[in-house]
């Protein structure tokens, strides 16, 4: 099934930091990755799922979420095929699955997608935990 794949999820403390990265080989069959505008969303317990970070095909374009705006970090290597996603300063309500999403836009458009409905590829998700 084509999807992104996460990883790099696990347990951290409080004020620690963790990168998830988002393999993009299951979706860039057709088209390369600056080719997508990528979206991280969280579901966290007792909440609803909602958009953190999204960059657009251009890569030039980000959103955050107020709560992890200026701790969160979304970047992508093409050379590896691959998205990041940089969490600092975690505070327990991080703590979630995080899912990869990727929708084929071109390579210059510049929108910021932040629905789910928006996105053609989802990613399982990966755990992420904070606490002490």
């Amino acid at each position: 099934q084509a999807q992104p794949v996460e990883s790099g999820g696990g347990l951290v403390q409080p004020g620690g930091s963790l990168t998830l990265s988002c393999a993009a080989s299951g979706f860039t069959f057709d088209h390369p990755l600056e080719y997508f505008a990528i979206g991280w969303f969280r579901q966290a317990p007792g909440k609803e799922r909602e958009a953190i970070s999204s960059m657009s095909a251009s890569g030039d374009n980000f959103y955050y979420a107020d709560s992890v705006k200026g701790r969160f970090f979304t970047s992508r290597d093409i050379a590896k095929n691959t998205v990041y996603l940089q969490m600092n300063s975690l505070k327990p309500e991080d703590t979630g699955v995080y899912h990869c999403l990727a929708a084929l836009r071109g390579p210059r458009d510049t929108i910021l997608l932040v629905n789910w409905h928006e996105y053609q590829y989802f990613g399982q998700g990966t755990q992420v935990t904070v606490s002490s």
